[in-house]
């Protein structure tokens, strides 16, 4: 696609999704605005999985830690929701570090195993805390706010977390195609090479655990505040597989792929609710079925093939010689 029809797509696409909760009713809408969290958490674990190819089991851990730092500063200390979002957003990235930092030498099913021990030690802690209200968990959270008008009904937290949606999906944008992101793709391919050539393995792979914790604590703020309640039973292992699954399905590293995945796992489901018997059984065999035809994923990243690299290389030779030729010819009648 031109880069003409690709602004296009993108501004329809916004425009689609802004109008969106005037188009369709209550219930849709509410799918809608669980895609969006879903949109925000799979950018974020699309860091850790898509950019560094860290395997990440436990990452409703960061969602978890995001939705109880909210929480618990809004009922216990009452302060406002907005700013609890940057204490929400440090808490979660130390404890992407304290996560990151032991499965440093570890590679696919160590690190796999490690990150799901991880998840579940956050879960049990806020199982068994009385401050995270144990196994009932935290009730009463405030809406937030803007000056004097409450954030409360279902449009006003869709537009919310459709704003936070756009913003995760620019920051991972500029992320992958700035020189941290081409490390991490590095480390992805080949660690050993990759520190060959100068690239520090151990801060890149922290520095992805950290802004893959900070976006998934961000949807957590979010969701505490909408949901108004929340319970251990939220941040379970079948909440990370979901977010792992939406990375999947859209495509490792693949931004749109990744949005498209999102939407898909949430919204399948929902369309299937006419088979309700049957509606997980459909969604798995087509999931399988996915993987065994198109396993690079829906949507998959692009990268520069050799193909495209020796047209380009092509390209460079053929003007430096006609450049070599004028000058040629300039010596030549001077």
């Amino acid at each position: 696609m031109n880069p003409l029809g690709k602004k296009l797509s993108i501004v329809l696409l916004l425009v689609v999704a802004s109008c969106l909760p005037f188009l369709t009713n209550n219930y849709w809408l509410d799918v809608a605005t669980l895609a969006l969290f879903y949109i925000v958490l799979a950018q974020g674990l699309n860091v850790v999985v898509g950019f560094a190819g860290l395997l990440d089991l436990g990452y409703a851990a960061f969602f978890a830690v995001g939705a109880y730092t909210t929480g618990i500063l809004m009922t216990v200390y009452q302060w406002s929701f907005w700013t609890t979002l940057p204490v929400s957003m440090a808490i979660a990235a130390v404890v992407g570090v304290i996560i990151g930092a032991p499965t440093l030498r570890l590679r696919s099913d160590y690190l796999a195993i490690v990150t799901l021990g991880f998840g579940e030690i956050i879960r049990i802690l806020a199982i068994n805390l009385d401050i995270t209200g144990s196994a009932s968990g935290i009730y009463g959270i405030p809406r937030p706010s803007i000056g004097s008008y409450v954030l409360a009904g279902q449009m006003d937290f869709y537009y919310l977390i459709l704003i936070i949606a756009i913003l995760a999906v620019l920051a991972v944008k500029r992320l992958g195609s700035s020189r941290i992101g081409r490390a991490w793709m590095y480390i992805r391919e080949d660690e050993d090479a990759a520190e060959a050539m100068g690239i520090n393995r151990i801060k890149m792979k922290l520095l992805a655990y950290s802004i893959g914790a900070v976006i998934g604590s961000l949807g957590g703020s979010v969701f505490a505040v909408k949901m108004s309640a929340i319970a251990p039973l939220s941040f379970s292992f079948t909440q990370s597989i979901m977010i792992l699954l939406a990375v999947v399905l859209g495509g490792l590293g693949s931004i749109p792929g990744v949005v498209l995945g999102a939407v898909l796992v949430i919204a399948l489901p929902e369309l299937l609710r006419s088979v309700e018997d049957w509606r997980y059984l459909i969604f798995g065999v087509a999931l399988v079925a996915m993987m065994l035809f198109r396993p690079q994923g829906l949507w998959p990243a692009r990268y520069e093939t050799g193909k495209d690299s020796a047209q380009e290389a092509d390209v460079v030779r053929t003007e430096g010689s006609d450049r070599d030729v004028q000058l040629d010819s300039e010596k030549c009648n001077a």
